[in-house]
């Protein structure tokens, strides 16, 4: 089963209903805005961190257009510095690859190791997208469900403001 059907297989059984949309391979934010100008959803920027230890990682999620002030997520966390994961840890933890990086990856993460941040003002919009922890394709659902999956997954969440 590649990695787009373990989404479909666990959004199915969830009763989620989703849209697709099919493009080429896009790996940052602003390649791929160019295939989003049809969907009414707030599409999100998705960013995977370790603390300076490396016993802890985190998954942000934020608007495409806003940028994390890091330095006030590390001041909130009291962690220390925090620095992007490695391609090994992204694997490790969310089953993924660069570019790649979705909430969808946390279907991976059975002991629950990765927690999330999610920018506050997404809880502003009917509806958000993400790839399907695949670069060729933008998945848009309601923020509703996407909480409603975020249960599932059991991981732990948390709202913040993450931009200045």
């Amino acid at each position: 089963m590649d990695k787009r059907d373990k989404v479909f297989g666990v959004l199915k059984e969830l009763g989620i209903e989703y849209n697709l949309t099919n493009h080429p391979p896009v790996p940052t934010v602003e390649e791929a805005s160019k295939y989003w100008a049809d969907l009414e959803s707030a599409h999100c920027k998705n960013l995977f961190f370790r603390n300076h230890k490396g016993n802890k990682h985190y998954l942000v999620l934020l608007d495409h257009r806003e940028t994390l002030a890091i330095r006030d997520l590390e001041q909130r966390l009291k962690q220390g510095k925090i620095s992007f994961a490695s391609d090994k840890r992204l694997d490790k933890y969310l089953g993924l690859t660069a570019g790649s990086v979705s909430p969808f990856g946390l279907i991976n993460d059975t002991e629950n190791h990765v927690h999330v941040f999610i920018d506050e003002n997404l809880k502003k919009s009917e509806r958000i997208s993400f790839h399907p922890n695949d670069n060729t394709t933008t998945l848009v659902i309601s923020f509703q469900n996407f909480l409603k999956f975020m249960e599932w997954t059991g991981n732990t969440y948390e709202y913040l403001q993450l931009y200045n």
